[in-house]
């Protein structure tokens, strides 16, 4: 970032700044903790061990749903992104883990206009990807459902990376304050930072609506 505004300058360089001004990186693990364990099937096959690399925007989404602690509850929160550009295209927080929050993360995908026509929708076993009501949405637009083998979470690898991010830079070491406190926070978050600013390395350094409009 700091050489695309035209200063000159090396990662040693930073790395004594830091020092020096006592700044150090936030890193944190991410734990597999799954509160309400819900019910897997046992349907439906991984279409992109077969499939070529994605070699463009709306060719594979990626969809996971994982779990934030506020005060003494749980709320969940459903992610759907577009795997080439990484860019989160909806998402949807709820303190209940059903068909209705991942529908709602979709729709909000699907609201924005994108081509879904025989796009992959890559996601886990989890029943709230699996029921009726979530299969009938992708059916209406044309999507094929693909999910993660069994016991193979890396399959969803490109939204365990994304949670990874949210959760290092974003939730940990913060109160939020109320459910509604916690929805602007993370959608100031996906909105304006990561869709928009945050460089990612597997896109040349650029951010996901960036490298979108590079390669249009």
């Amino acid at each position: 970032m700091l050489r695309k505004m035209g200063i000159r300058t090396s990662e040693k360089r930073v790395a004594r700044l830091m020092r020096e001004t006592g700044l150090k990186a936030r890193v944190t693990l991410v734990t597999r903790r799954q509160p309400g364990l819900r019910q897997f099937r046992n349907k439906g096959e991984n279409l992109l061990l077969d499939a070529n690399p994605t070699s463009g925007i709306d060719q594979v989404w990626v969809a996971d749903v994982t779990y934030i602690k506020l005060a003494d509850k749980w709320t969940y929160l459903a992610t759907v992104m577009g795997q080439y550009s990484r860019r989160i295209l909806g998402w949807s927080l709820s303190y209940t883990r059903t068909t209705e929050l991942t529908t709602s993360a979709l729709r909000y995908a699907m609201n924005k206009g994108r081509n879904t026509r025989n796009v992959i929708l890559h996601s886990d076993r989890g029943v709230e990807f699996t029921g009726s009501e979530f299969q009938q949405l992708l059916c209406q637009y044309g999507m094929h459902h693909s999910v993660n083998r069994p016991r193979h979470c890396t399959d969803n690898a490109y939204m365990e990376s994304f949670y990874h991010s949210l959760k290092g830079e974003l939730i940990r070491k913060r109160t939020f304050l109320s459910f509604k406190d916690l929805h602007r926070e993370l959608g100031r978050y996906i909105n304006q930072f990561y869709n928009s600013v945050r460089l990612h390395s597997g896109l040349g350094y650029t951010s996901p609506i960036k490298y979108e409009q590079m390669i249009a």
